[in-house]
């Protein structure tokens, strides 16, 4: 996400530029965009510079989820970032633009194991990005969990975009 906000806000798609933009060590970088590549969200720029310095565009489909990144790291604050950069906080945040039980939100997210779905909520939760009730009326009682706070600001900003990529 730091890669595609990076380069929507500017910064030149070329290594050094967007690796002390991102703040991300090497290793971390270089595998962030392979995988943006690999997702069609970000391509070498053909034609241009040293084969060994390559400079990197945004793909057609990589424009709007690079929009959706600077939006959602312009709502959140610095200390903010290691939950954002966890793996399922934002297709959890994505599923909770309705307040949701657990089994309704892993239903949305087939390839979540129970374990990482409970640790991102309490993750979240600690953070107060996602708040935890219990509905006394049903039986067996059930936990509700509505997304709070920036939590709820970066789900709502994503729930209705991601519908379009």
């Amino acid at each position: 996400m730091p890669i595609l906000s990076c380069l929507h806000s500017g910064v030149a798609g070329r290594q050094a530029p967007l690796l002390a933009a991102s703040g991300a060590g090497r290793t971390a970088f270089a595998q962030s965009m392979d995988h943006l590549i690999e997702m069609q969200l970000i391509e070498r720029n053909p034609g241009y510079g040293h084969p060994l310095r390559p400079e990197f565009r945004l793909t057609q489909l990589g424009i709007p989820a690079a929009a959706i990144a600077h939006k959602i790291y312009g709502v959140s604050k610095e200390e903010d970032q290691p939950l954002l950069r966890r793996s399922w906080t934002l297709p959890i945040l994505t599923s909770l633009h309705t307040p949701s039980h657990f089994s309704g939100i892993k239903r949305t997210l087939p390839a979540i194991t129970d374990r990482a779905l409970s640790q991102s909520l309490k993750s979240m939760e600690a953070k107060s990005w996602v708040c935890r009730s219990v509905d006394a009326a049903a039986r067996p009682p059930r936990s509700i969990y509505r997304a709070v706070n920036t939590g709820g600001v970066i789900s709502q900003l994503i729930a209705p975009e991601i519908r379009f990529i």
